[in-house]
């Protein structure tokens, strides 16, 4: 057998506007290059499941970074800390975008990078994916898995999410895969729909896949949303997707 093996630590990383925060990093041993692979974790907070999944695209061969978007609202128990930044309102589309720039240019910069960057990231981490995807060119992928609120009504934006990430679909900047349940409610297969006749508007590179029995939260084993042969598909899909555009 070929000896194998991985690197995992928290560093700290320059987010927006300079500001330090943490990260988790996970990489395959050795020399490199590597594709990269940047997590934005969903609204349960920075919690077990991203380091995770952090370490499974570290062990199918991507160095991985999964920043801690809430780190500004201190630490502590990720469910603690997630319920603390909701009845705050949230973190703010602007600075999750900086805060998702600077892990992208921490990884770029590594001298095992092979320069290649994905993003993935689900829930309101799915939505931020394709809201930081139309607004930078530094990256190469995107894998947005049930982003919910990508569609927003006029009643759902405010200050810190003024605009709906919809709104931004002529500025795609890569390759987009989509995941969704059909029973999910947020986003709706409706809103789906949406999200995808704007692609095609605008005549961007994606592919959406989507799974009958299944609803929001598909993949999370450690739920009871957990759908065993939808997220086995999906991951397939992902790596699929990865290959392609990141190779």
């Amino acid at each position: 057998m070929a000896y194998e093996g991985m690197i995992a630590e928290t560093v700290t990383i320059t987010g927006d506007k300079g500001e330090p925060i943490s990260a988790y990093v996970a990489r395959p041993l050795g020399a490199g290059p590597f594709p990269g692979m940047v997590l934005l974790h969903h609204a349960p907070g920075w919690d077990e499941w991203y380091r995770e999944t952090t370490r499974k695209f570290a062990h199918h061969g991507y160095a991985t970074i999964s920043h801690n978007l809430y780190h500004r609202a201190g630490p502590g128990n990720p469910d603690d800390v997630a319920a603390k930044v909701r009845a705050s309102g949230g973190v703010p589309d602007a600075q999750v975008i900086g805060d998702t720039e600077g892990a992208v240019q921490w990884l770029k910069a590594q001298p095992w990078s092979s320069g290649k960057v994905g993003v993935f990231g689900t829930c309101s981490g799915g939505r931020q994916t394709f809201l930081y995807a139309c607004h930078t060119n530094s990256i190469n992928a995107a894998c947005e898995l049930w982003g919910g609120r990508v569609v927003m009504s006029k009643e759902e934006l405010n200050p810190k999410q003024p605009v709906a990430p919809i709104e931004y679909t002529q500025k795609l900047s890569c390759p987009l895969l989509g995941l969704f349940g059909n029973e999910d409610r947020a986003p709706t297969p409706e809103q789906v729909d949406q999200h995808e006749a704007e692609l095609k508007k605008y005549g961007k590179n994606y592919e959406f896949h989507r799974y009958d029995g299944a609803g929001h939260g598909f993949f999370y084993y450690d739920r009871p949303a957990y759908r065993i042969e939808q997220a086995l598909d999906g991951w397939k899909k992902v790596f699929a997707f990865l290959e392609k555009h990141l190779s």
